[in-house]
């Protein structure tokens, strides 16, 4: 029982610093930036793209933001241990 009480400690501390995690994508100089939370924390957008092509690239900076974040978190956490 013990020990499944330090491990809900280690995913909490665990947890909480992915809230710090921070990742940019951007392109054609839309940029998106999202926490580990997958919450968007900034969209930037380019005044040199029209309406349809802003839409084509946030979407696409979204996506490969959280693609992004998703993979970065993975990757701590199977090097702590936790497998997923």
């Amino acid at each position: 029982m013990f020990d499944n009480i330090k491990k809900l400690h280690e995913l909490k501390k665990m947890q909480d610093s992915f809230k710090k995690e921070r990742l940019t994508f951007e392109d054609r100089g839309v940029s998106v930036t999202m926490n580990g939370n997958f919450e968007v924390e900034e969209i930037i957008l380019s005044p040199d793209l029209n309406l349809q092509e802003q839409q084509e690239v946030l979407k696409k900076c979204l996506n490969k933001a959280r693609e992004d974040i998703q993979k970065t978190l993975a990757q701590k956490m199977m090097s702590s241990g936790f497998a997923l």
